[in-house]
């Protein structure tokens, strides 16, 4: 168009006047347009969950609010989560400006230094956060991650199973009557098994059920001296009936088995029971994804001898790196996914079932959700019951109900995970593995200096 103007106004003296005129008209207004906005990109890091996935569906609402920011989304299976922003925190690489932690990361990293504390703004509504969830995410008083979702863990059974086969549970009923219920209800012939629980080893898969499990049978990870106690009783009573219940009335390959694996058999009506988190609750009951919505009933996790303890406490929450170089950017993608204004918008875009619980006492207020979420009450209730600095019988030094915060639990955890699961698939007994899992935790422990030598008469 530029070269064709041209041309006419060559041949044309009043032509080329007119251009000149009009060009420089146009001149000032092309030099008065802004300079296009500088975009950050933020790198967000999380495990490949529903509620997750749908905060990713629903950045663009962040984005179109902060024309500034762009997120690249880094979607991972649990464990390679872990590994990833473990290793990356630790090294300080910065790769990632928002991590999704739990409460473990939070105490451990917290006090490390590695992360910056949260600074909601003053809309955010702290004090709306459940109790027990901002203080397992707080030191001293500061918020190291905010709660993307909270959950405790419960009993989520059949009850159409249990009622056929005349089985009543109470408010929280006995591991020996969920053994019983367990037999009662295995069908395998017809796809049904008695029970479904975590097998696949880590200190975040099968010990987190495991240690309730511990707890509730009166035992823990550590005296007061911090000498670990896997070869004491209530861990051989707890794990023989763990044992018990997956090779007995659980379904094969069980030792390969994690959340989603059992979320999924559940879903298709081939469990009974299954002790696991509440959150699992919302899937359990959608009749969009399970065959068995409405036949789903929940109450308290199972305990031996106390209840103390048998419920864990954990929150999959959003955290910033002390590395990461675009913190105000993160910080204010946090405020945004941890808000009640984004619970709002789920709501709205996918209806209160799907919202993501257990960080909000706003949310088991609003009269919709406690409509569609029968298991709201459990759930909270189950949540409240925690206190993360008194979950077990004897005293313990650490804080923490399926963990212990301290940095070298997680090799711990793995190590006696990994025995737990080669008993289930049958490769070494039941003494062999405690015995080995009991090494293992008294080697690290030792090498950290709990006890032993000068480092442990200096803590």
């Amino acid at each position: 168009m530029a070269s064709i103007l041209a041309k006419w106004g060559a041949r044309r003296p009043a032509a080329r006047a007119w251009l000149g005129v009009a060009w420089l008209a146009l001149a000032p207004v092309a030099l008065a347009q802004p300079a296009a906005t500088a975009v950050t990109q933020i790198v967000v890091a999380t495990v490949n969950n529903a509620h997750m996935i749908e905060m990713q569906r629903l950045t663009p609402f962040f984005e179109r609010a902060n024309p500034d920011i762009r997120v690249k989304w880094v979607t991972l299976e649990e464990g390679m989560l872990r590994q990833r922003v473990a290793t990356d925190v630790a090294r300080g690489q910065g790769e990632f400006d928002v991590m999704t932690i739990g409460m473990y990361e939070a105490q451990v990293w917290g006090r490390k230094g590695w992360l910056q504390p949260i600074t909601p703004p003053p809309t955010y509504d702290l004090d709306d956060l459940l109790p027990a969830i901002r203080a397992g995410l707080s030191i001293d008083g500061r918020l190291q991650a905010a709660p993307f979702y909270g959950e405790s863990s419960m009993l989520m059974y059949r009850k159409d199973l249990t009622d056929k086969a005349g089985i009543q549970f109470g408010e929280r009923p006995t591991w020996r009557q969920v053994r019983e219920a367990a037999e009662r209800i295995h069908d395998p012939k017809n796809g049904v098994y008695g029970i479904c629980l975590r097998g696949k080893p880590g200190w975040g898969d099968n010990m987190a059920l495991l240690l309730t499990m511990v707890n509730s049978f009166g035992g823990q990870w550590f005296d007061m001296a911090w000498q670990p106690q896997i070869e004491s009783r209530p861990w051989r009573e707890a794990v023989a009936l763990y044992l018990e219940l997956l090779t007995r009335f659980g379904p094969p390959g069980s030792a390969a088995n994690s959340y989603n694996e059992i979320l999924t058999l559940f879903r298709q009506g081939r469990c009974g029971l299954w002790v696991d988190a509440t959150i699992a609750a919302s899937f359990l009951t959608d009749p969009r994804s399970s065959k068995v919505a409405r036949d789903v009933a929940f109450t308290q996790a199972p305990y031996a001898v106390t209840a103390k303890g048998a419920n864990w406490l954990w929150a999959w929450s959003l955290a910033v790196p002390t590395a990461s170089q675009r913190g105000p950017q993160a910080q204010r993608f946090i405020a945004w996914a941890t808000s009640k204004a984004y619970i709002a918008l789920v709501a709205r875009e996918s209806g209160w079932a799907a919202v993501p619980t257990g960080t909000r006492q706003s949310t088991y207020a609003h009269p919709e959700f406690r409509r569609v979420a029968g298991f709201a009450s459990a759930e909270k209730k189950a949540i409240d019951s925690v206190n993360p600095a008194d979950s077990t019988l004897p005293r313990s030094p650490y804080q923490g109900v399926q963990y212990a915060a301290i940095p070298e639990f997680q090799t711990i955890g793995i190590a006696v995970g990994q025995q737990i699961s080669a008993a289930l698939a049958g490769r070494v007994g039941l003494e062999q593995a405690l015995r080995a899992a009991q090494q293992a935790a008294e080697r690290e422990m030792r090498a950290a200096g709990y006890y032993g030598g000068a480092a442990a008469a200096s803590r």
